[in-house]
Formats: C-alpha cells, structure tokens, sequence
C-alpha cells in the first residue's frame, strides 16, 4: 500500500507560499504598478513635484520617429541573436551528444559562458574588437576590413549581436543537450535500420521530439534579448555610434536615467512589456500549434 503524507492544516499550504508571494509582490507587481502610474505623470525640471497629464507620454511616444527607430533597431538586434544563439546551440548539442572520446570535456567547456555576466561578456568582446588594441580587429585590418564600431555602426551593431549571442549559446546549449539524450536510441537505431540517412533522421526524429525545448528556448531567448541584453550594449557601445544600438530596454535608462524624462521613460517601460507580452503571445498561439509533445 503506498503511503502518502497528509497535512491537516489549512494555514501551512498559505505559509508556504507566502515567502514567494511576497517577493513576487515587492520585486515585480509593485514596481510594475509604480511604473504603469509614472507613465500618467510629467516631473518638473527639478524633480520636486509632479503633474497628471494622462496618455501625453505614450502619444509623445507613438508619434516620435526617433523611437520606431529604436523599435526596428530592436528587432533586428532580437531576431539576430535568438536566430543565431539557437541555431549554433542546436549545433553544438547535437555535435557534444555523439559519442566522442573527450565529450565530457567539451561539454564543460560549452557551459562556462553561461555563468559570465552580461556586463563582463560585452567588456570581453570589446577588448578584442577594440579598433586599435583587440587582436581580431587587427585580424581583420590585415584582411582590409576597416573595422571600427566606434564609428561605425553596422560594425557596432555586429559587435553586439556576437557578444550577447556568445553569451546565451551555453543556456540553450544546456536545454537542447538535455532534450536530446531523452530521446531513446531505439528510435535512432530503428531508423538506421530502414535506411535513413543522418540528415533524414535529424529532420524526422530529432527536431521533432525536440520541439518543446525549441519552443520553451524560443520564449526565454525573446525575452533574453529585449531585457537581460543591457549590460552588453551599455558595456561596449552605449547605444552608439549615433543611436545605431540603442535598443528598447537601453532607451528606457537613457531617457530616464540620463535626460530625467521619467513619465517618458516609464511609458517606455510598460510599452516594452506590452511587446514582449505580445510576442509571447503570439508564439504561443501560432508556433506551438507545430510543436510535437
């Protein structure tokens, strides 16, 4: 007869959770909350007081080219570095899960990124694509590549994609490894056995049976990329040269922290999270219809 442990109060299931409610409560619903009403409100020069001026700011904002700028310049740098951070992820996990001597090695070696802060990865970056002291920028110069972020900003923009792309391969990497040594090698050898080539079988079991964890890393890696990426951009470009990186999340503490715009700012946050909610939305409507549990 299996056992089952029964508690007979009704207050521990509450007390039990009450620790993670509460910082749920203190670190995300209330400063979300502050946030939404900061959006209604426009500070004086000063800071001392404030004044309700209703949706102005979030007008202010759909009308300004400046930051459908900064959104297409988002979704350029989101669709880049998710399309690649997943991709060379998927790649290296299918290459760590043969059976090679060393594998255990390699596979260390794939995580270690992951436990680098943002910040200290884009300073990484810098110091080898800095114009005149990074090694690779050197290399690149004696290709005849005039690399300069600095000033330029296709560079600048390349700069940032490598290092937060760099950045995210180990998390998936971790995802899709784990996904793909669930899969049974009996599936593998029946289709050996029918003649399927490796290719054949990738695209016939592999991808498949690992659609969730595609799918799951999708979502983490679209919200990766609009939030956890403003180390990296404030580390090695500052949203320059001429705005060329300056994405959603960084706009946010520029406008607000730097020009004091803190009703802008704080409308910029919450349409920052409309979006994000949005596109999680939709992939889940649309692109978990081809995933298969």
């Amino acid at each position: 007869m299996e056992k089952h442990a029964i508690f007979g109060g009704k207050v521990l299931p509450y007390a039990l959770l009450a620790p993670q409610l509460a910082i749920i409560l203190v670190f995300f619903y209330w400063p979300a909350s502050q946030a939404v009403w900061q959006s209604f409100l426009q500070q004086d020069a000063f800071g001392l007081k404030s004044e309700f001026i209703g949706l102005a700011n979030y007008a202010e904002l759909l009308t300004s080219r400046e930051y459908y700028r900064t959104l297409s310049t988002t979704l350029v740098f989101s669709t880049a570095v998710a399309g690649l951070s997943l991709g060379i992820a998927l790649l290296l996990a299918v290459q760590a899960d043969k059976q090679i001597r060393g594998a255990g090695v390699y596979r260390t070696l794939l995580i270690w990124p992951y436990a680098v802060a943002p910040a200290v990865a884009g300073v990484l970056w810098l110091f080898m694509f800095q114009p005149s002291l990074g090694m690779l920028a050197r290399g690149l110069r004696t290709l005849g590549v005039d690399w300069n972020p600095l000033l330029n900003g296709n560079h600048a923009m390349t700069l940032v994609v490598l290092a937060a792309t760099w950045k995210q391969i180990s998390y998936n990497f971790l995802f899709f490894l784990a996904g793909l040594q669930a899969i049974p090698r009996s599936v593998y050898e029946a289709a050996a056995i029918d003649g399927a080539k490796p290719r054949r079988r990738f695209w016939t079991i592999t991808f498949p049976l690992l659609s969730p964890t595609a799918f799951f890393l999708l979502v983490v890696n679209v919200v990766y990329v609009f939030f956890d990426t403003f180390g990296i951009i404030d580390t090695v470009t500052q949203g320059g040269p001429s705005k060329a990186t300056e994405t959603l999340v960084y706009k946010v503490y520029v406008d607000g922290k730097l020009g004091s715009d803190l009703g802008g700012s704080a409308a910029q946050s919450v349409i920052l999270l409309v979006i994000v909610m949005a596109l999680t939305a939709v992939q889940f409507k649309f692109i978990e219809r081809k995933v298969t549990y």
